[in-house]
């Protein structure tokens, strides 16, 4: 059941209810609506934009529970539409055109897919972008002789993500020959060289979603308990901070605000979940593109015509890309404290050289506990959670995807490899962490962050709990003690 509030601007909110509204019930969203009255009708005729039906947005998130919070039950959706117009802002990645606003707007016809037999793998991989290797399909061919059986869908998709040069970084591990001589090391192992000869004051590198260095002997201003309003407490714990690097390089070029926005919520994930939970604090973001030719001041840029370029210009990046990194913060509540843009083309040769894919790069500090800055091995017994909002095909198979040269697949498959940010909901993640970071008994045993992989390579959440039970409810309410 929906209702619909029309604002005198023509703003439309559909209001998603499992049961009809009181009076009180309308007077009150009415007053929450800023004036917007209830109309008589259950259709609303014209052409509007508003979120995809199957994409709860962060606003409706928020604006449901304040409708709890003023004692208002039963209602499970609210979003915005507008009235279809030129001046009218339309984003294809989050929104789409209704002919008409019905009782239907919410309601999702969709029924999960069969599990599928592949057939070939190598037509598989083409058609869904996994960017497999010849010499991948044909390990992935063995394993089906071997086990007497087809691949499914699933198993194939999950490979490809697992084994992406995104997520194994092939190349960084890999063996150079340098005119004709095997090197003795990986660019890898060089990377770490220094970390394994000079240890200093590192607890832990290059074995977890962030790097931990020791910290001082700080004072944490916390809640006496987690699991209900308390007083706060100083107790004193011995630190360590966290350090935190990653590109999101094939995101920001295809989408630049959803792919530098993901990007910092990728990186403060990476804080959240290291060692046994760890608290981001500020982030920085760096941006290397080609010449956006923004100024005509600058005339080394005219030395060279601007390309046709496939998804965005270097500008539209530079400004989107920074609009979304810094919305994800602000939104999240971390701020960006810092960072750094770099503009080049150069040609050598007949070679044109440019950054064609926008290197983008998002970072971070933050703290944790130095007696939780190690995970622990599982048990028999202990909870594997997955702890987050609503899941969807959009944004997995980003690992395969972005291991390749931008452009090689169509726009459709890059276009829903691309994740949305959603720093509401990761917020309410963050909250979860941190209160249980916060215990003297930290109950976390290991953590991880959704990546790239998605659900083939993490568990997010192992938890261990001596006597009390841990109960999962649905993604609004994301953990509750018993």
């Amino acid at each position: 059941m929906v209702a619909f509030f029309r604002s005198s601007n023509g703003t439309i909110y559909a209001v998603g209810m499992s049961s009809s509204l009181q009076t009180t019930d309308s007077q009150k969203l009415e007053w929450l609506f800023s004036g917007a009255k209830q109309v008589a009708e259950n259709f609303l005729s014209g052409e509007f934009i508003g979120p995809r039906k199957e994409m709860i947005t962060p606003w409706s998130t928020n604006a449901v529970e304040i409708t709890q919070t003023m004692g208002i039950s039963g209602i499970q959706r609210i979003e915005e539409f507008q009235v279809s117009s030129p001046a009218i802002h339309f984003d294809r990645m989050l929104q789409q055109k209704y002919q008409g606003l019905n009782q239907d707007i919410f309601t999702i016809h969709h029924t999960p897919e069969e599990i599928k037999e592949i057939d070939s793998i190598a037509a598989y991989s083409e058609k869904e972008g996994l960017a497999l290797s010849k010499e991948e399909i044909e390990y992935l061919d063995n394993v089906s002789k071997e086990l007497g059986r087809k691949l499914t869908d699933s198993e194939v998709f999950g490979f490809s993500q697992v084994n992406s040069e995104h997520c194994r970084h092939k190349i960084f591990n890999g063996t150079f020959i340098i005119d004709g001589k095997e090197m003795p090391t990986t660019l890898f192992k060089l990377i770490k060289k220094t970390s394994q000869e000079h240890p200093n004051y590192i607890v832990s590198a290059y074995k977890d979603n962030v790097a931990f260095i020791k910290g001082p002997k700080i004072e944490q201003f916390a809640p006496a308990t987690q699991d209900k309003p308390d007083f706060f407490e100083v107790k004193e714990i011995d630190s360590v901070i966290s350090l935190k690097a990653e590109t999101h390089n094939f995101p920001t070029t295809v989408e630049p605000f959803n792919g530098a926005a993901t990007g910092s919520g990728g990186e403060i994930r990476d804080r959240l979940a290291g060692g046994k939970g760890s608290l981001p604090l500020a982030g920085t973001a760096v941006y290397i593109t080609s010449y956006p030719r923004m100024d005509e001041g600058h005339e080394w840029e005219k030395k060279f015509e601007p390309r046709k370029w496939l998804y965005q210009t270097p500008e539209e990046i530079l400004i989107k890309a920074s609009d979304g990194a810094s919305d994800f913060g602000n939104k999240f509540g971390q701020p960006l404290i810092n960072g750094s843009v770099l503009t080049f083309e150069h040609f050598e040769g007949d070679k044109k050289l440019g950054f064609d894919k926008v290197i983008m790069l998002a970072g971070g500090i933050g703290y944790g506990k130095e007696k939780d800055s190690q995970k622990e091995h599982l048990q028999a017994g202990d909870k594997i959670v997955l702890l987050g909002g609503d899941n969807y095909r959009i944004g997995m198979g980003v690992g395969a995807v972005s291991s390749v040269a931008t452009g090689e697949y169509g726009n459709a498959i890059e276009l829903n490899a691309i994740q949305r940010s959603n720093p509401e909901m990761q917020k309410r993640a963050m909250n979860a962490i941190r209160a249980m970071v916060e215990m003297d008994n930290n109950p976390i045993v290991s953590i991880h962050d959704h990546g790239a992989g998605g659900h083939f390579n993490f568990l997010l959440v192992i938890l261990r709990f001596p006597k009390e039970k841990f109960l999962a409810t649905n993604h609004r309410n994301a953990w509750v003690w018993q």
